[in-house]
């Protein structure tokens, strides 16, 4: 009988280490980081001359940089919809910015990853659900929440409070209330500034790692700069809030644009503690880390987007469906299976995003308007969109604006015009072509009318 067990024993030893030795490798974690209002031309590694962005150069450097990137909308929480659910803005829920919250039916790329086996964590900026709503990020998907559900309230980067999961962390702050702001959230100021939100989410963001770095764990770190506190009474000149101007004490600029650039060598500097974290815990080569931004620049609390080219070669800032409001930097780094130092031209967008992590994470996604760009990132042939398109709804009417290959076609409701442009040879949309080329601007524009669902509150004036 002794014997017997024994052989048992051997049996399941040999079993067990063959078992180990045909187990599947373990899925990538994934990290996203976004930036809000950054522009296109604001990292060194896409030409800006006077903000110092050592890390995220480097993060260039060693992974791939996008140069045809564009973001899901051209302001805050539409962005973030896209990004999140994988549908472009003619088909997904919150089109613009509004308190209108996911719904259970909406499928978010976190619950994709957690049904899949990841731990999901999301800190920073949501907007897409308050609370006791079917948008908040625990119904959606992730395990963890710490942040902001609203993104007005975002605007103050000393919040008296902030969210972890369904719960108020009060914050030593003192803030006094503005108004209520154009998405029925609560502008404020404090008068007091003792903890910032911005350092609250890179020291979450690290810990999440840290407690999370024995299984896949997807985190998506929504940073809240360099957006304005354009609530702010202090707005004018002093609504870029930081705690101190760093490297650019002495500039001879405005305290705005003082603000602005320590705001951006700040982030840089806490992107580079995330990676060298991941070096730290040997997960470098086990994750991959995207980092780009929910739209383009914006002019708001006495910054000025032409004092830094933020823009870089692009027309627009942000609220434009020009390239400048639109198309957005992106890095892309994983060691070992991203070759560095690399730069794609691939035509690639927000809604992308969720088939990417899919396809990364070997599950099956749900249907999106996305094509993973996933070949791109492993050097392998990449599928291409047959085009991207977007819709803004707000001011006097609403805009439309689609590309296909390398032409662009931005429509005014307003005035019924369409604009054409060829981005390969014109990317500062300078050139409208649509009187020289009314068959080509005519399809164009039969597209953008073909290609969107109506909703039932962001609405055209074509909608039955």
């Amino acid at each position: 009988m002794k014997h017997r067990f024994l052989l048992l024993a051997l049996a399941c030893a040999v079993c067990s280490a063959g078992c180990r030795e045909a187990a599947p490798e373990r899925p990538p974690n994934i990290i996203f980081i976004l930036a809000d209002d950054l522009g296109y031309g604001d990292l060194g590694s896409y030409g800006q001359q006077k903000i110092q962005t050592p890390h995220l150069d480097r993060m260039a450097a060693e992974g791939i940089r996008f140069t045809d990137h564009y973001a899901g909308s051209t302001v805050c929480a539409p962005s973030r919809c896209v990004l999140m659910t994988g549908l472009h803005t003619g088909h997904c829920r919150v089109r613009g910015n509004g308190v209108v919250p996911l719904e259970p039916e909406d499928v978010t790329v976190a619950e994709v990853l957690k049904d899949g086996g990841y731990t999901t964590g999301l800190i920073g900026k949501w907007g897409l659900g308050e609370a006791e709503s079917t948008g908040v990020p625990n119904a959606q998907g992730f395990d963890y929440f710490f942040g902001y559900l609203n993104q007005i309230r975002a605007h103050n980067f000393y919040p008296d409070y902030l969210w972890r999961n369904d719960e108020q962390v009060p914050l030593d702050n003192v803030v006094e209330i503005v108004q209520e702001g154009y998405a029925k959230g609560i502008g404020s100021y404090a008068t007091e500034k003792v903890q910032y939100s911005h350092d609250l989410f890179t020291e979450e963001a690290l810990a999440f790692v840290e407690r999370n770095k024995d299984q896949p764990f997807f985190l998506y770190l929504a940073y809240t700069i360099p957006h304005a506190n354009n609530e702010s009474r202090w707005a004018g000149e002093h609504g870029m809030e930081v705690p101190d101007y760093g490297a650019y004490e002495n500039e001879d600029w405005t305290d705005a644009h003082k603000g602005m650039a320590a705001m951006v060598s700040r982030m840089d500097a806490d992107v580079g503690r995330l990676l060298d974290l991941l070096q730290t815990l040997g997960l470098d080569e086990h994750t991959l880390v995207l980092f780009t931004s929910d739209n383009g620049p914006h002019k708001e609390g006495g910054r000025d987007p032409k004092f830094f080219e933020s823009s870089g070669p692009l027309r627009g800032i942000k609220r434009d469906l020009y390239d400048g409001g639109i198309r957005v930097p992106m890095i892309a780094r994983w060691p070992g299976t991203i070759a560095p130092g690399g730069t794609t031209d691939h035509p690639s967008a927000f809604w992308d995003f969720l088939p990417t992590a899919a396809e990364a994470a070997d599950l099956t996604p749900p249907e999106t308007d996305g094509l993973s760009f996933l070949p791109t990132l492993q050097g392998r042939e990449q599928p291409t969109h047959e085009y991207l398109y977007w819709e803004f709804h707000e001011g006097n009417a609403p805009k439309q604006a689609v590309r296909k290959n390398h032409y662009k076609a931005v429509y005014f409701w307003e005035t019924d015009h369409t604009e054409l442009y060829d981005l390969s040879a014109d990317a500062g949309e300078t050139r409208d072509l649509a009187a020289g080329h009314p068959a080509l601007a005519d399809s164009l524009r039969a597209l953008i009318h073909q290609t969107r669902t109506p909703s039932e509150h962001w609405s055209m004036p074509g909608d039955d």
